[in-house]
C-alpha cells in the first residue's frame, strides 16, 4: 500500500493547469523538515488531479502549512549530463490546513480523472457525533473495614 501522510509548507504557489483532454492539475512545492536537525528541509512537488486541482490552486499560496495526504510515485528522467534522475512527487488526495479543516478531498481511486469534493468528510477538529455520550455511573464506595491494625513505623509490610 502506498499512503503517506505530510505535514509541510508551500513553498511555490500552486500552478494550475489542464490536461489537453481538460483535466485540472496543479503543481507545488512544498518543504518539510529533515529527520535529524543538522540537516537542510526536504523540498517535494505536490500534484493535485480535478477538482481538487482547482480547489488547491484557489486556496492556498505559498507560505501555508497544510497536512497532505496521497501517494509518493517516482519520475525517472534523463540528464543533460548523461545519467537518468529519479525524483519524487506526492500524488495529493486530501488536503487540511494546519487548523485541521479540510478544504479539499479526493478519493484515491480516482487520481488522474475529475472528481468531485467529498460531501461525507468529517473535519478532525470536529467530534464524530453531535449527541452527547451518556456518562458511566460511579459504582459506590465502600467504607474502609473496621479491624484494621495500624501499621507501626518499624514495621515492613511484607
Amino acid at each position: 500500500m502506498n499512503s503517506c501522510i505530510l505535514i509541510a509548507q508551500i513553498v511555490q504557489d500552486p500552478q494550475l493547469r489542464y490536461t489537453p483532454d481538460e483535466t485540472a492539475v496543479t503543481e507545488m512545492l512544498v518543504q518539510f523538515a529533515a529527520t535529524k536537525a543538522e540537516d537542510p528541509p526536504h523540498t517535494l512537488k505536490a500534484v493535485g488531479w480535478g477538482n481538487l486541482a482547482t480547489e488547491i490552486a484557489q486556496g492556498y499560496h505559498q507560505g501555508d502549512r497544510v497536512i497532505l495526504q496521497g501517494s509518493l510515485r517516482m519520475n525517472t528522467f534523463d540528464r543533460p549530463e548523461g545519467f537518468k534522475e529519479k525524483r519524487a512527487e506526492l500524488i495529493v488526495s486530501r488536503i487540511h490546513n494546519v487548523h485541521g479543516e479540510p478544504v479539499a478531498t479526493q478519493p484515491l481511486a480516482t487520481v488522474g480523472a475529475t472528481a468531485s469534493v467529498q460531501d461525507n468528510v468529517i473535519p478532525m477538529s470536529t467530534p464524530a457525533s453531535a449527541s452527547p455520550r451518556p456518562q458511566p455511573t460511579p459504582a459506590p464506595v465502600a467504607p474502609p473495614p473496621a479491624n484494621i491494625q495500624p501499621l507501626e513505623e518499624d514495621e515492613i509490610p511484607f
